[in-house]
């Protein structure tokens, strides 16, 4: 049974870090692209952020870049996102996702999905 699993959500003030992770298990995800998706209440969910199958490959949402870092090992079943300069439009649950080749933006590309994890930022 294929199994994405995130951690290190969690409540954290206006100009705080956090520090996801996804781990995949369940199959190999040798040639899967991973990412990370994130909705609001009341709003649709968005791209945040995904990697390639070897890493060396990394993809942002608009304005996320700078603040916001995933990385992967090589072909690795596991992922983090780091955040840095939470602001409270960040607030929602976060994703994680794996599809096979390419990485995409389009939640709809990505097979897998994680149960999601809470990233609450205080003003």
């Amino acid at each position: 049974q294929v199994q994405l699993v995130e951690s290190g959500g969690g409540l954290v003030q206006t100009g705080g870090s956090l520090r996801l992770s996804c781990t995949a298990s369940g199959r190999s995800f040798t040639n899967y692209a991973m990412g990370w998706f994130r909705q609001a209440p009341g709003k649709e969910r968005e791209f945040v952020a995904a990697v390639t199958w070897n890493g060396a490959g990394t993809y942002y949402g608009d304005s996320l870049k700078g603040r916001f870092t995933i990385s992967r090992n090589y072909a690795e079943p596991t992922m983090s996102l780091q955040m840095n300069s939470l602001i409270p439009e960040d607030t929602a649950v976060y994703y994680c996702a794996a599809k096979l080749g390419v990485v995409s933006e389009a939640r709809i590309a990505y097979r897998y999905w994680g149960q999601g994890t809470q990233v609450t930022v205080s003003s």
